[in-house]
């Protein structure tokens, strides 16, 4: 069940190696394409999605918290399809997001800004300075999303096991490079332990997502870890009420045999009141 991720500058021509790495491996490309079709069974909707789709998340009002919940559904499609192994994840930080599987290739793609312009500008039969503008903005929210979401420079050459210069390299010698990596036996040694692995990732976004779509909660974002369906949950929140309905939720989650929780309740509106 091994995994590919890729991490990529606009312009850089990423997505047709994607489509052919998928190709050539038989192994299912998740693209926005796929995430979109998968949507409903968080009941996502594709406006929903465009508009948090690899975009930094915030958790102040409750419009802000249901968007992060529909990015936390992305997360969720993603990890439904690395279950059943032999995937192509493109974007969304699936580097990041599979941290810790020993059986996930994480590949990055560059090029010089000038040369990813006149790729982007051609393909899309746009001016050279709507590209320009287009691909700093890309850049900004893609960098943004991954240090913000994941605590991490989205530039790091530490976060990937291959990064390419698409400046220098042709579409076929990066292609073969890969498939061969791919094929290394670490990558199938590597598999034992992921499922469990994984399937832990699963319970604890869910149980995040329903955390996130509760109106009961002024949520912020709390640690969650889960072996086995035994569930560590730990944060702040703004009285015992809520901390009830928080337990209550976490319990309800699908896969949950048991909660310890470590939450604690601070009046933080008040003390801001008085500051």
């Amino acid at each position: 069940m091994a995994v590919i991720t890729i991490s990529r500058e606009m312009g850089t021509g990423a997505y047709r190696i994607a489509e052919e790495l998928a190709k050539r491996l038989k192994y299912t490309l998740v693209d926005g394409t796929r995430i979109i079709a998968n949507a409903s069974k968080y009941a996502i909707s594709p406006e929903m999605l465009q508009m948090v789709d690899e975009k930094p998340p915030s958790y102040i009002t409750a419009e802000e918290r249901k968007r992060a919940a529909a990015l936390t559904a992305i997360e969720l499609i993603l990890l439904d399809f690395v279950r059943k192994g032999d995937v192509v994840l493109y974007g969304r930080g699936g580097q990041d997001l599979l941290k810790g599987c020993g059986n996930v290739l994480r590949l990055r793609f560059t090029a010089g800004f000038e040369e990813r312009v006149e790729r982007f500008a051609e393909r899309e039969w746009i001016d050279p300075d709507l590209a320009r503008s287009l691909i700093r903005r890309s850049d900004h929210q893609r960098g943004g999303f991954v240090h913000f979401y994941f605590d991490r420079n989205w530039s790091d050459p530490l976060g990937y096991d291959l990064t390419f210069n698409m400046s220098r390299l042709s579409e076929e010698t990066v292609i073969e490079n890969i498939i061969t990596t791919i094929k290394d036996p670490v990558f199938k040694e590597s598999e034992k332990g992921a499922i469990e692995l994984i399937d832990n990732m699963i319970l604890m976004k869910k149980i995040e997502m329903a955390l996130l779509n509760s109106a009961a909660l002024d949520y912020r974002p709390f640690k969650i870890v889960a072996a086995k369906g035994k569930v560590l949950v730990s944060g702040y929140l703004t009285s015992e009420e809520e901390k009830r309905s928080a337990i209550k939720i976490v319990e309800s989650v699908k896969g949950v045999k048991s909660v310890d929780a470590d939450i604690n309740v601070v009046n933080y509106k008040a003390y801001k009141e008085h500051t």
